[in-house]
């Protein structure tokens, strides 16, 4: 069961183009925004959409996936952990944000026609 603990795993589409950030002890680092969907029907039936926006943050040779291989747009699968930091904006307010740590990332979809696992 330890497994399963903060698991996250979720299938959407890049919603800007990633940001790949090269740090001075020279670990790479990737973070990008995630859209997913959901539909339902409403009280009248009809059919909704609902999105969620998640921000993914992934490092070394997942960063390096995702800078070579990951545009807007493109459909990903992303597995990893839930992350909370805080920091303290230019109010001197602390703030909170909760990102998902990637620790895989799957390519969907097609680009160009050709197939993601080329």
């Amino acid at each position: 069961m330890s497994t399963i603990r903060n698991h996250v795993q979720l299938i959407g589409n890049v919603g800007q183009e990633p940001t790949i950030t090269n740090l001075e002890s020279g670990k790479k680092v990737a973070r990008f925004s995630l859209a997913t969907n959901e539909y339902y029907k409403n009280k009248k039936g009809e059919k909704e959409q609902s999105t969620e926006w998640h921000t993914v943050v992934a490092w070394g040779k997942t960063a390096d996936i995702i800078e070579n291989y990951v545009v807007k747009g493109k459909e990903v699968g992303v597995t990893g952990k839930l992350k909370t930091r805080s920091y303290e904006d230019k109010d001197g307010v602390k703030r909170y944000v909760t990102e998902i740590e990637a620790n895989e990332i799957l390519l969907l979809g097609t680009k160009n026609g050709n197939t993601a696992a080329e």
